[in-house]
């Protein structure tokens, strides 16, 4: 593993699939992650990129901010710009930065800064638990949900639909900073 955060991140997800009874099977099948690549993520063997920690944490039953979060350790109600923690995807370059504090609370900011050229594609399931929203706070997104494509400029925001397959893209040469806020659903 290249840092702590990423080392802290496959044992929290080891925890969290043993503390569920689940095996790296079940787990397998519940994510369509294969049961190999949740081994060599829980060894320290593969560094996850966003989609594979999309689909895992979802079939935890948690978001990526709480998967996050846990292997941060986090426990506090503030939570200082210098001390949020970001995590980058290692395929696409994507930054993440964990805004909200970390006490499980009803609603999570996070920040993603998307590389220029970059698309991170998340399955349905990845947001079956929460009502998302998106605003874009610097450059160009686009936001494709199902067949459907929204473009996005600085300040521009969108509430995402029923749950289906998405992917944010940035189809600019700059970079794309933008806000998602996501809130749990009642079951």
């Amino acid at each position: 593993m290249s840092d702590p955060l990423s080392a802290s991140l496959a044992a929290t997800l080891q925890s969290a699939r043993v503390d569920q009874n689940l095996s790296a099977n079940a787990l397998a099948e519940l994510s369509g992650v294969s049961r190999a690549m949740i081994g060599k993520i829980e060894r320290g063997e593969a560094q996850p990129t966003a989609v594979l920690l999309g689909r895992l944490s979802a079939a935890l039953g948690m978001t990526l901010s709480e998967l996050i979060a846990r292997a941060e350790h986090g426990d506090r109600r503030l939570v200082r710009a210098a001390d949020q923690p970001t995590w980058t995807d290692p395929d696409t370059g994507y930054v993440r930065r964990a805004v909200s504090p970390s006490l499980g609370g009803p609603l999570e900011l996070v920040e993603v800064v998307l590389p220029a050229g970059a698309e991170v594609a998340f399955p349905a399931h990845t947001y079956a638990l929460t009502h998302h929203q998106i605003w874009v706070l610097d450059g160009r997104l686009r936001f494709r949900e199902g067949d459907v494509d929204h473009e996005l400029d600085a300040g521009d925001c969108l509430q995402l639909g029923t749950p289906q397959p998405c992917a944010y893209v940035n189809p600019t040469g700059e970079p794309v900073r933008y806000l998602v806020a996501l809130a749990r659903r009642h079951a």
